[in-house]
């Protein structure tokens, strides 16, 4: 399902950027799965997710959130993201159905170092929760 808070990235110009997360181009890396492409492992909707706070896409957050702990709304205003840093990668895999994905978002006020869990429920990963 396409996010239409994305509608806005489909522009060539937008979709030849640099990724946010640090994985290349961004219409091979997030921005297909910011349109509605499955991310296939933990770690893919891991950065899809920061490139959102990035990008400010606040609707996909809660869409891609695990229903049962997934909040109403998601504020991305008001932090300027700087950088990811992946740590640790455990399990997540394509045919997985659970997965942590550990990093560093970086951003002008400092870090935010967090170990977050994923599941895969219906072939689509969800966020579940994290711990800092």
């Amino acid at each position: 399902m396409a996010n239409p808070a994305a509608r806005d990235l489909t522009g060539a110009s937008s979709l030849a950027r640099e990724c946010a997360c640090g994985g290349g181009d961004y219409g091979r890396c997030c921005g297909p799965i910011h349109l509605g492409t499955p991310a296939e492992t933990a770690e893919q909707l891991m950065r899809s997710r920061y490139s959102t706070f990035v990008l400010g896409l606040g609707e996909y957050l809660v869409t891609t959130w695990h229903p049962s702990t997934r909040p109403d709304h998601v504020d991305t205003a008001g932090v300027v993201w700087t950088g990811l840093d992946i740590v640790d990668v455990v399990d997540g895999g394509a045919q997985d159905s659970r997965g942590v994905v550990e990093f560093v978002a970086h951003h002008t006020g400092g870090d935010l170092h967090e170990r977050s869990r994923f599941e895969r429920r219906a072939g689509r990963w969800f966020y579940l929760d994290g711990t800092s």
